[in-house]
């Protein structure tokens, strides 16, 4: 596996936005999912209807079972989701069993290979001439939650590592690097 790295800028995110939504809503919700809640990739393409969706709105938290602990994990699903997964669930007849990102072709979700073009095409569009893959969303979503103040430990747990050294590794954090945190409690 090669590494790849996440989207530091924030105007570059904005400008990966646009550009998905100018092929599709779809392929702009797979980002944003990933980028605001740190999902594998796997997670992401099995993902159903129903799992995000009571029937009318978005729901709050969505619930994944982590195969090897067993374990249930809540992601929380912010406004920025909730408002294009509305845009994107209202467009078409969906039934709750059907996989979110649901391949053009037929009724299964998209390949790996397929959201890795996705995302690796808007990203050169965009002018990204760093290396960037499907894990670049995971990254994305730790690399700005650390700087905004969330504790590694937590990044830690959500991203799987066995240690903060490896999520800090993960993330492309230099320990040396005096970057201001951003804890905006906004009381």
């Amino acid at each position: 596996m090669q590494f790849v790295n996440p989207i530091r800028d924030m105007e570059t995110i904005q400008a990966m936005k646009e550009e998905l939504r100018k092929h599709s809503i779809r392929d702009l919700l797979l980002f944003v999912l990933g980028i605001n809640t740190g999902i594998s990739l796997l997670d992401l393409l099995n993902l159903t209807v129903q799992d995000v969706w009571d029937g009318q709105n978005a729901k709050q938290f969505l619930y994944i079972k982590d195969e090897k602990t067993k374990e249930e994990k809540a992601y929380y699903l912010n406004s920025q989701i909730g408002k294009i997964l509305n845009e994107y669930l209202s467009n078409n007849d969906w039934k709750a069993e059907d996989y979110l990102f649901k391949s053009k072709k037929d009724c299964r979700p998209i390949t790996r290979q397929q959201a890795y073009r996705i995302i690796n095409h808007s990203a050169r569009v965009v002018g990204i001439s760093e290396k960037i893959g499907t894990h670049t969303l995971r990254k994305t979503f730790g690399y700005h939650a650390y700087y905004k103040g969330v504790a590694i430990s937590i990044l830690k747990s959500i991203l799987h590592h066995h240690s903060t050294a490896e999520t800090l590794k993960y993330l492309g954090v230099d320990r040396n690097e005096k970057m201001p945190i951003k804890v905006d409690v906004n009381l």
